[in-house]
């Protein structure tokens, strides 16, 4: 298994924003924006700026020709600040000068004066001062009220979960190119081009076939890039509109991390009733969601959250509850997982402090609840091909849980400075947008007459092998080398409204669009073999590594040749394909439907090690066993796995979002802001695909890497807390992420617990 882009990172090769020769005369732009929370703009003074040397122009809100807005879900966003600000950070114009030196120059030079106004910073204030980005979504099934009488063990408790920053690789950049007649041509880091070209439409007050959005590659996103790379390329836009010249755009790293939005951070409400053994008949939670500023993709996510609140459980009665919170700090965005790991988080939280009190372990309560074909979930789809069970007993049969919990027994009975602890984390994730629309996506490949292959689709490649996915995807169909294949570059001009590369789906919704069109050009080309061959028999003639085969005998057409005949035979050798995904559905009004092609299953077992007089911890182990379906690309979905572990234990026991009482971001570096390193990710991953799962809407039975994995890291934020059990039995702790050593130590020995 390969992944072409790999060697070309290796050679210093690949190529991103920051790597584009720009054309001659390309002009640099640099964004200054608010140094407050929230206040009113009364001056913004650029006569200084005005005078140094190769600044080219200013530009603010009042030199948008269009409409100054840049929100998506909700038109709540403006490009650059009118009159007033809402976040530290929050861009309120750029300078564009003959160099980017240049251009950071004239913007510390500007000088503006604000109108204090009060900030809030915490969701549960701003929902009891009415801040809401939307009115609160309710998902209800069964009848929880009624529920509580039945229970024999009832627990209500509260869950803090923190913020994350993207850190992808390559900053938030675009290059934008004016072209004859008005035109523009963006070259962005964005997830969304269509986004990107739908916005800078508006606000350029241009038809849409007037931008033409192209990317190559990212150097990472996580999500960081699915809405928020849109207002840079935007910018840029607007620049070289005005200007009549190339503009770039790149934010320096301090930039970046200051004026963009990261995981939503929740703080949540939850109570959940079980029965004296340990079934879970009732949960009901509150998710107050600290958006930020903005809407930018709030709604969405804490839609997911709503959808993931039971995580891999069936729970007959179940009100989750979500409220968007407009605070005064950056738009919080997409992060992978999408406001699935806060939902899960929360019921995780609270098997644990119902195993803490029934006095067993949590994972007695976790297999006992476990999701079974047929089972319906509260949304209202029905669970079919479910995984969960098995997916647990195959982790079971490798691993052995009894003999895991026995070992951090032993070793916790002989050691009084140093703890283990360990959790299982099960997982359940629905992979579709849950906007139905969304779910759709286009092809369109090129056979040249030498036999290469083309390929163009709305995937974006980040990092995570979607190229090498479709580019297999299309071998297989054509069973020609995957070195005759190129994947091209992503642009809206080839591929028109396209969906953003998220949610778990770029492999499953282009990939399928690949093999539509694929199966197009395969079917006229076995004609065309049938008359050169004279066979009538079309169903009898298949290609095989290249060689043309008639009722599994070999002849002597090949696939340069046919190619061949085929162009002189005047058949098309091109095909634009379009795919969407069926039988999916949801009705808002109702909160009911099909919202996912499928779920994604699996199981993993961690173990820690807390040093109980410093705080430290170590993660000693994480097993997994996933559904992978039928794997398009071991090796590449490995990674994902990893990646995914590795994150997902970052968020909730290191990266902690830190701001002042002002609103200003403390984590502003990678010397302030903490993610795991070699020396904190697990000692050891043991990743298990599991076997005889199939899936018939992904390529080749496939399912979606991307997002799942990292909900794995849920477990190591338990399997710490259950080894400050073991050092602490008697103290309660705090459910607060993510768990640093500080707080560690405050959960051992401080007295607020």
């Amino acid at each position: 298994m390969r992944k072409t882009d790999i060697e070309k990172h290796v050679r210093g090769e690949s190529q991103f924003i920051d790597d584009i020769i720009v054309p001659e005369g390309t002009l640099y732009a640099a964004v200054f924006d608010s140094t407050i929370a929230h206040g009113k703009i009364l001056n913004i003074n650029i006569e200084e700026v005005k005078l140094i040397s190769g600044v080219r122009a200013i530009l603010t809100s009042k030199d948008i020709p269009g409409i100054n807005q840049v929100g998506g879900i909700i038109p709540d966003e403006t490009l650059f600040a009118e009159n007033e600000v809402q976040f530290v950070g929050e861009p309120i114009g750029i300078v564009v000068a003959d160099s980017y030196g240049t251009a950071i120059k004239a913007v510390k030079n500007i000088k503006i004066d604000y109108e204090k106004l009060p900030a809030v910073y915490d969701p549960r204030e701003a929902f009891e001062q009415g801040k809401l980005i939307m009115p609160p979504r309710t998902f209800s099934f069964g009848n929880v009220d009624a529920a509580w009488d039945k229970c024999g063990v009832i627990i209500e408790g509260k869950v803090e979960s923190g913020g994350q920053e993207h850190l992808y690789l390559e900053t938030q950049g675009s290059v934008a190119i004016p072209e004859e007649g008005g035109k523009i041509k963006l070259i962005s880091s964005t997830q969304s081009p269509t986004a990107v070209q739908r916005t800078a439409a508006r606000v350029l007050g241009v038809e849409m076939n007037n931008i033409e959005v192209d990317v190559l590659r990212l150097g990472g996103a996580f999500g960081g890039k699915e809405d928020q790379a849109t207002h840079w390329a935007v910018m840029a836009a607007l620049a070289a509109h005005k200007l009549s010249k190339p503009v770039k755009l790149v934010l320096n790293r301090m930039d970046d991390i200051r004026m963009t939005g990261k995981r939503h951070p929740y703080s949540s409400d939850y109570k959940i009733g079980l029965t004296s053994d340990g079934k879970i008949l009732a949960f009901e939670a509150t998710y107050f969601q600290n958006a930020g500023a903005f809407a930018d993709l709030s709604p969405a996510i804490l839609d997911r959250t709503l959808f993931h609140a039971t995580n891999s459980y069936y729970i007959p009665n179940v009100k989750a509850t979500g409220i968007s919170c407009k605070t005064n700090l950056p738009p919080n965005t997409a992060f992978r997982g999408f406001g699935g790991p806060q939902g899960k988080f929360v019921i995780e939280a609270a098997i644990y402090k119902a195993a803490e009190k029934m006095g067993i372990d949590a994972s007695e309560i976790q297999r006992k609840n476990l999701f079974k074909d047929g089972n319906i979930f509260y949304y209202g789809q029905e669970a079919k091909n479910c995984q969960a069970e098995n997916c647990w007993n195959k982790a079971d049969e490798l691993y052995q849980i009894e003999k895991v919990k026995k070992e951090v027994e032993d070793f916790n009975k002989v050691n009084s400075q140093f703890k283990k602890g360990f959790a299982i984390m099960p997982i359940c994730f629905g992979i579709s947008f849950t906007n139905s629309f969304l779910n759709q996506a286009s092809s369109l490949i090129h056979v040249y007459t030498d036999g290469s292959v083309g390929v163009s689709t709305a995937a974006i490649e980040m990092g995570q092998g979607v190229n090498e996915k479709i580019k297999l995807a299309v071998s297989k169909t054509l069973s020609i080398d995957p070195d005759r294949i190129k994947i091209e570059t992503t642009n809206t001009t080839r591929i028109a409204n396209t969906s953003p590369t998220a949610a778990s789906s770029g492999a499953d919704l282009n990939g399928n669009a690949a093999i539509i069109a694929s199966k197009d050009i395969l079917d006229r080309l076995l004609k065309v073999a049938a008359q050169e061959l004279n066979i009538t028999d079309v169903a009898g003639i298949k290609i095989s590594n290249e060689h043309i085969f008639h009722k599994e005998v070999k002849t002597d057409l090949v696939w340069t040749d046919l190619v061949r005949i085929a162009y002189q035979k005047r058949v098309s050798l091109s095909s634009h394909a379009y795919y969407a995904t069926p039988e999916i559905y949801f009705d808002k009004t109702t909160n009911t439907g099909s919202p996912f092609a499928y779920h994604v299953y699996g199981t993993g077992i961690t173990t820690a090690t807390v040093d109980c007089l410093r705080g430290n911890y170590t993660i000693d182990s994480v097993k997994v066993v996933h559904d992978f379906g039928k794997s398009l690309n071991p090796v590449i979905d490995i990674g994902q796995v990893e990646g995914g572990i590795a994150q997902g234990i970052g968020w909730l026991t290191l990266e902690e979002v830190s701001h002042s009482n002002e609103g200003k971001l403390l984590s502003n570096s990678l010397s302030t802001y903490k993610i795991p390193d070699i020396y904190s990710v697990p000692k050891e991953i043991e990743v298990c695909f599991l076997e005889d799962s199939e899936n018939q809407y992904g390529p080749f039975n496939s399912k979606a890497i991307g997002e799942p994995p990292l909900m794995y890291g849920i477990g190591a934020y338990f399997a710490i807390i259950n080894a400050m059990k073991a050092c602490r039995p008697n103290n309660e702790f705090v459910i607060s992420a993510p768990l640093t050593p500080e707080k560690v130590l405050l959960g051992l020995y401080s007295d607020i617990n």
